[in-house]
């Protein structure tokens, strides 16, 4: 499969100042996708300005045409199933079937505590992903669903007409434990991870390199293992998360370099973050548009 170049777009700027330009910017560049993080806040903008996922994602179906759209990613912390589903069936219906819903079961930071409660253990974390993944499943692909579960419940929700992609828009689900992987599996039409967090102060990108082979081939076990081709399944990385940082973005070399032993290595989709300055995804606009424009010609 060719690699496809996708971008994250931060909803850190009003829509009118510069959010807006970014959307349509990153559709002329060619990006096969422009994604969004789904959180209240984040680490450093906390205490700077900050948009929802949604409204954003909705803003931005009606100012593009062909490029999806997406959230990396929506997670449990502070969302309920039923009231996620309608709103990703209207944003699937503004698009025109252009939405991917990337997927995880959320941390431990601000959003873990921002609707008052206290943060879910990690066990507890990983239930409650299992659970929303599978009610999510069936709110977007059923009529009317009735459930009742250890954390979410449902009565007679209905979601008429569903979604414009059928049976339902995808699934990118962010894992790398075994729970989130036979997740990934069972209900996924791709797989995101953004590396091992372990080595992005101290390791090296060799060894991130060795760490994502690791990722891949417990991915293919578990597809093995549950009766899913793994072939089915894209493969996503997030970048900017790993050892390399924003090296891959200094210049087109340095970045098809990357792209490409990233590509060797089974990844059928790359994301980098729109530049934002003073940041830690600071980088070079026009090196970046440069980037977007050229690196996948030099890699076919």
């Amino acid at each position: 499969m060719s690699l496809r170049l996708s971008t994250v777009i931060l909803p850190y700027r009003r829509w009118s100042e510069g959010g807006r330009s970014a959307w349509t910017r990153a559709e002329e560049l060619g990006f096969h996708a422009a994604y969004t993080y789904d959180h209240l806040s984040w680490r450093s903008f906390r205490d700077d300005p900050w948009f929802g996922a949604i409204p954003t994602l909705t803003a931005a179906a009606s100012v593009t045409d062909r490029m999806r759209l997406g959230t990396l990613v929506t997670s449990p912390n502070f969302r309920h199933p039923v009231t996620l589903a309608k709103e990703l069936i209207s944003l699937d219906d503004v698009s025109d079937g252009r939405v991917t819903l990337g997927i995880g079961a959320g941390g431990t930071g601000f959003d873990a505590t921002a609707l008052g409660q206290e943060p879910w253990a990690p066990r507890e974390r990983a239930d409650r992903f299992a659970e929303f993944v599978a009610l999510l499943d069936r709110l977007l692909t059923e009529d009317a669903v009735t459930y009742e579960g250890e954390f979410y419940s449902a009565a007679e929700a209905r979601n008429i007409p569903g979604c414009v992609q059928r049976p339902r828009l995808p699934f990118a689900v962010a894992a790398t434990g075994p729970r989130g992987l036979k997740l990934a599996a069972r209900y996924g039409q791709a797989w995101v991870t953004t590396g091992d967090p372990k080595l992005y102060e101290t390791g090296t990108p060799e060894q991130s390199f060795e760490a994502l082979r690791g990722q891949l081939g417990k991915l293919v076990e578990t597809c093995a293992a549950t009766g899913r081709d793994v072939s089915e399944l894209d493969k996503v990385l997030l970048t900017g998360f790993t050892p390399d940082r924003g090296r891959p973005l200094e210049s087109l070399d340095a970045f098809v370099d990357f792209a490409g032993r990233h590509q060797e290595l089974g990844f059928t989709e790359l994301v980098i973050h729109w530049p934002i300055p003073d940041s830690m995804f600071a980088a070079e606009e026009k090196v970046f548009e440069l980037i977007a424009m050229e690196a996948l010609a030099q890699l076919a």
